[in-house]
């Protein structure tokens, strides 16, 4: 009976030590969306917002949510930290899209700068989880990694039964802001998640995320209503969590909150929305051959040589799998994320990974032949011929190498921006965009600049950067986030034809005949245009219902059906004659990179969640 009586008595102080901890109040500053430049007014709001904070008492830690910088650089990222380490408390960061979407160092930079990618810390009894939502390089939705769901159920897990948890991240968890929300709020709701705390629209929302409380917080930057910048503020009392907006000088505006008593959300998943699958009735001879889940994240298009597959990942892992049934023939584990899609020729397989290296395999056994160092990372896809390899990364060069032994042959480093595509052969030259808003045609043979094309624009967002260029009739064909489809003369670089009749971004393809090229627009249409014309003549347009997109996953015809696919994981394939819709199937709600047609009724696929696949509409 003693003991029984120490144990009721240990119980109740554990229990009321746990009350006076949740019940004491506490107060921090969240900063979001500073879109720091290596010139611009960003820097001067940060810095009084600094210095505001500095001077504001009682304020226990700050919370740093994402897009710290406007081009995701590491000059801007560094000059963003050196004024963020003057805060006089902690701070915690995450990144924003910015970060991750546009990064020479292939979205490397923010953790080895900030020294994570996520965060956990607990104060005065809550458990404050960060993670980032992407998505990186390639133009997509948000999205949490597969390892990021991992991780934030392992250390939701990990907290003491009932502990309340704060989630922090960049975008919404929510439908039309990060294409996965429901794996995240799905594993939230299992636990005592009171609120997600966030940023990316620049403005003060309330929201619920498949009933979860969320709050979303102004932007750093100055308003265009008194032209100052700002912050907000949080107080945590013993049953509310209060949110003001603090603009520089001002006194704070207190403009919402939630109860952290009120049960918002049930665990059951039956009342909140999730991604329709139902195209798939349409089409039901569709079906998966083969799926493998590999557990990270796949950026890369999946690459095919002598009945391998071959697939590079988030986590650094270039995987062999068997075209037949998926099953993985070895595996080799480069130091860092492989965003650029391989090639493969002469039983070599070459790829790039973010650990600045470019990497010659055997292809039959997986064994590294040879390493390239280049001197930052290599997110550029890679093109073969003649045994030679050609693959541009963020150091602003593009190189071939000798895929035997790795020698290089040449290189050219008067690139103005980072390179993430694949270039184009053609003609004796080697053709690529980068993010400095040209495209370039250099000497395949020596790396000699021949010609460069600019877009006349001053910012590099608009850059035909991430396309991959195909040419025919002496003409390159590319589109760019300028939403215009543009036809150069493959000689002189000289434009020959610019439309923005259909707001087409980032996709091009060519068919067999190289007498047409294809283009995806951004609201649900699929354009077909003259590759002989020298000037835009459209042979056929037609809706295939995808809805918005804007994901660069190029149209690819084989046997004259051309495959397609997009950021909400559909894959769709037309007739290459009139653009008849044949056939769609959904996998999952993430992108799918540009698909390997295997014939008329097949094709190979990667998927941001993880998945590398064979889907048929045959037997």
């Amino acid at each position: 009976m003693k003991n029984i009586s120490i144990l009721i008595l240990i119980v109740i102080s554990l229990f009321s030590l746990t009350v006076q901890l949740y019940g004491q109040g506490f107060r921090f500053a969240l900063v979001t969306d500073l879109h720091i430049t290596k010139d611009s007014l960003a820097y001067n709001d940060l810095k009084r917002t600094v210095e505001q904070i500095n001077n504001t008492p009682d304020i226990s830690f700050v919370l740093v949510t994402g897009d710290i910088t406007e081009e995701g650089d590491r000059a801007s990222l560094y000059k963003a930290k050196n004024l963020l380490d003057k805060i006089n408390v902690k701070y915690y960061i995450i990144s924003g899209n910015h970060e991750t979407k546009w990064s020479e160092s292939g979205s490397t930079d923010f953790g080895h700068i900030f020294g994570s990618e996520r965060f956990k810390f607990q104060y005065k009894g809550y458990t404050f989880l960060g993670f980032a939502t992407g998505p990186v390089i390639r133009m997509m939705d948000g999205h949490v990694a597969p390892q990021d769901i991992v991780w934030l159920e392992e250390e939701l897990s990990s907290a003491g039964p009932g502990t309340p948890i704060i989630l922090v991240t960049h975008y919404p968890l929510q439908d039309g802001d990060v294409d996965n929300w429901y794996e995240a709020t799905d594993v939230a709701r299992k636990y005592n998640v009171k609120v997600v705390l966030g940023g990316h629209y620049h403005s003060n929302k309330l929201l619920f995320y498949d009933g979860i409380p969320g709050i979303l917080n102004r932007s750093n930057l100055r308003d265009k209503a008194d032209n100052l910048g700002g912050y907000s503020i949080y107080y945590i009392t013993g049953d509310s969590i209060i949110v003001y907006e603090q603009k520089i000088g001002q006194e704070k505006r207190k403009w919402g909150g939630y109860s952290l008593k009120k049960e918002y959300y049930t665990e059951s998943n039956d009342l909140y929305k999730r991604p329709s699958d139902s195209v798939n009735r349409i089409y039901p001879q569709v079906h998966e051959k083969w799926i493998v889940k590999t557990g990270h994240a796949i950026y890369s298009s999946p690459v095919l040589y002598k009945k391998n597959v071959y697939v590079g990942d988030d986590a650094g892992f270039l995987t062999c799998l068997s075209l037949k049934d998926g099953e993985k023939r070895w595996d080799f584990k480069a130091g860092n994320r492989i965003v650029g899609t391989p090639a493969a020729a002469n039983g070599i397989i070459v790829f790039g990974s973010a650990d600045k290296n470019i990497y010659g395999l055997d292809a039959s056994s997986g064994k590294l032949v040879w390493k390239y160092p280049a001197k930052e990372a290599v997110s550029g896809a890679v093109a073969i011929e003649n045994n030679i390899a050609y693959i541009g990364a963020g150091d602003h060069t593009m190189r071939a190498l000798d895929i035997k032994t790795g020698r290089l042959v040449w290189e050219y480093n008067g690139v103005k921006g980072y390179i993430e595509t694949r270039p184009l052969i053609y003609q004796d030259k080697l053709i690529f965009g980068a993010w400095d808003s040209n495209m370039y045609a250099l000497d395949m043979h020596t790396g000699r600049l021949l010609w460069t094309w600019n877009n006349g624009l001053s910012r590099m967002h608009f850059s035909p950067a991430a396309v991959w260029p195909a040419a025919a009739y002496g003409k390159v064909f590319f589109s760019a986030p300028d939403r215009m489809l543009t036809a150069v003369n493959a000689e002189t670089g000289k434009t020959v034809w610019r439309t923005n009749e259909s707001m087409v971004r980032e996709t091009i393809g060519l068919s067999a005949d190289c007498t047409r090229i294809y283009s995806k627009t951004m609201q649900d249409s699929v354009v077909c245009y003259s590759a002989i014309a020298d000037e835009p003549k459209k042979i056929w347009s037609v809706n295939v219902s995808y809805g918005y997109d804007h994901a660069p996953s190029m149209p690819v015809e084989k046997d004259n059906v051309v495959f397609g696919s997009t950021k909400n994981g559909l894959i769709f394939t037309l007739d290459a004659k009139n653009g008849t819709v044949l056939w769609k199937h959904k996998i999952g709600n993430s992108l799918i990179n540009t698909v390997v047609p295997l014939n008329e009724t097949e094709c190979l696929f990667t998927s941001g969640e993880g998945i590398a696949g064979v889907i048929s509409n045959g037997k």
